[in-house]
Parts: C-alpha cells; sequence; structure tokens
C-alpha cells in the first residue's frame, strides 16, 4: 500500500498536478518562443520602425525636390508666356 502511494505522489503533489504544471511551463515556453522569434517578434517591430524613418526622410527630400521643380516649371511658364 506504501508503494502505491509513493508513485501517486511525488514530492507531496499528486502525477495529474505535476503533468499539468508541466504541460503549463511548456506552453508558456513555446509561446515566448515564438513571441520572440515569430511574425510578430521584436526584430520586426525594430525593422519596421527604421523602414519608417527611412520613408519620412525620402518623403522629405522628395517634397523638396519637387518644390524646386515646381517652381523652375512655373518660371519656364511665365517666360514662355512672356514670349
Amino acid at each position: 500500500m506504501s508503494g502505491t502511494k509513493r508513485v501517486s505522489s511525488l514530492a507531496g503533489l499528486s502525477i495529474k498536478t505535476l503533468f499539468f504544471t508541466t504541460l503549463g511551463i511548456l506552453l508558456f515556453g513555446i509561446y515566448f518562443g515564438i513571441l520572440l522569434n515569430g511574425e510578430n517578434s521584436l526584430n520586426v517591430l525594430n525593422q519596421l520602425t527604421d523602414k519608417k524613418k527611412q520613408l519620412i526622410y525620402d518623403n522629405k527630400i522628395l517634397k523638396k525636390k519637387n518644390q524646386e521643380l515646381q517652381k523652375e516649371f512655373f518660371e519656364l511658364k511665365q517666360l514662355d508666356s512672356n514670349m
């Protein structure tokens, strides 16, 4: 009888409790691994942040270039209308 009691209880916990605790820790580990290395990871967030900064910079450059070209266009249009 004491052998049966020893198998069904380890360190004061039942086998069922140990199983569900181990399963919970395993599932949490898998979730944490996916969070760090998966599609929605911190690396992807950093890459997207860098890409956003680059696009904002490119946008400013293109706006300035567009402004210069529009100025040149209107100057040429004005010269053309004077002739």
